[in-house]
């Protein structure tokens, strides 16, 4: 019982994270799951796009109704990491655990230095409005895609790419960029979620506590998003980030620091 709740305070906390970044919660969820409570990892992934769906129906329902997120650019983009969530969750059943955690810790190294990179111009400016010009959209779709790949490999919310891509080249103030890809997530959660609940590979007990968790995190943390300031909202996670990816590589590898 007291495993289960130390499980459903991690979600909760990565609920509250991941809304205010618009990144899912599978990049901490699954972490927390693998290495913690030594959860398979496949099981972790499962629970983690499972509860993306949690996530994006707590959070969006915040933003959409406050009309924070891009419903427009989300939809379109949204197709495109369903398509590629549904190929990124076929080639998972494929891989061990020891490949995905090597995976996994790549994926993290590169969001931490992507929510560390400098604003671009036009976002830095526009950070506190709403008016904005979508910029370079064919590559947005591009890297959608990817994300969902991602999304269906390594059960965490496309967010790690859309996020940085929305902000850095498509010209998308920060705060805009996450609301709508907190609502894009629950797309792509659904799109590949039923792979892995056909190979038997969903923890149903895990899995909803981990929902219950994501979701309550992420409806509150959502209040948060436009009083915080994203200078301190960068730092903190890019270092959270930088230790799991550490301790998925060290997984994956069967190296140890001591």
């Amino acid at each position: 019982m007291i495993e289960y709740a130390l499980m459903g305070a991690g979600a909760v906390a990565a609920g509250f994270i991941a809304s205010l970044l618009g990144i899912g919660g599978g990049l901490f969820i699954v972490p927390w799951l693998n290495l913690v409570f030594g959860l398979p990892i496949h099981q972790a992934i499962a629970a983690s796009l499972i509860a993306i769906i949690a996530t994006s129906s707590g959070a969006s329902s915040v933003y959409l109704k406050n009309e924070y997120a891009d419903i427009g650019l989300g939809l379109s983009l949204g197709l495109a990491t369903a398509i590629g969530a549904i190929s990124g969750g076929i080639v998972a059943g494929y891989l061990d655990q020891e490949v995905l955690s090597l995976i996994f810790s790549i994926v993290l190294v590169y969001a931490a230095i992507s929510l560390g990179r400098k604003q671009s111009t036009q976002a830095a400016r526009d950070e506190h409005s709403r008016e904005y010009q979508v910029l370079r959209h064919p590559f947005g779709l591009g890297a959608s895609f990817v994300a969902g790949n991602v999304s269906g490999l390594l059960g965490v919310g496309g967010g790690i790419v859309t996020v940085p891509v929305m902000h850095l080249i498509m010209g998308v103030p920060l705060k805009i960029a996450s609301a709508t890809s907190s609502f894009m997530i629950g797309i792509t959660g659904c799109a590949s979620a039923f792979l892995y609940y056909f190979r038997g590979e969903v923890n149903f007990l895990v899995t909803g506590v981990v929902v219950l968790g994501i979701f309550l995190g992420s409806y509150y943390g959502s209040f948060f998003l436009f009083k915080i300031k994203t200078k301190v909202l960068r730092p903190v996670f890019v270092i959270i980030i930088l230790f799991m990816a550490l301790k998925m590589f060290l997984k994956g590898t069967g190296l140890s620091l001591f």
